[in-house]
């Protein structure tokens, strides 16, 4: 049950958050989904930061609320497929083509680096209750 809200509540987060991202940088069917990429990078990122910095030993709910919630409500991959889905549907096969490489290319990369620079750093031991 605590799993179960924490990622209630993260989901909430993260949704805020990727809503945020949307507003201030708007995505067009025939243009490019900067919005999207940025978030999903970011969330590549802080998943690769937080598996290396706090996952040996944080308490399970805390890793569904954090993970599954939160970035996983911030990055989605049904909002890469609807972006290449419009480019399609406009026959931009080059711009879809390129968006995807993009994004997995810079997802991988700033997952690594996540993993890396959380690595570098002291883990934070949590106590489960």
């Amino acid at each position: 049950m605590k799993a179960l809200l924490a990622v209630f509540v993260g989901g909430i987060v993260g949704t805020g958050l990727r809503l945020l991202a949307e507003t201030l940088i708007p995505n067009t069917e025939t243009g490019f989904p900067f919005s999207t990429l940025l978030v999903n990078v970011v969330g590549s990122f802080a998943l690769g930061l937080l598996v290396a910095r706090f996952w040996s030993g944080t308490p399970p709910w805390l890793k569904a609320g954090l993970g599954t919630g939160m970035i996983g409500s911030f990055t989605t991959f049904s909002a890469v497929m609807v972006s290449l889905v419009a480019h399609g549907v406009h026959e931009l096969w080059v711009l879809a083509v390129v968006y995807f490489v993009i994004t997995l290319v810079l997802g991988f990369a700033a997952a690594a680096v996540g993993l890396r620079v959380g690595r570098v750093t002291t883990p934070i031991d949590w106590v489960d209750e």
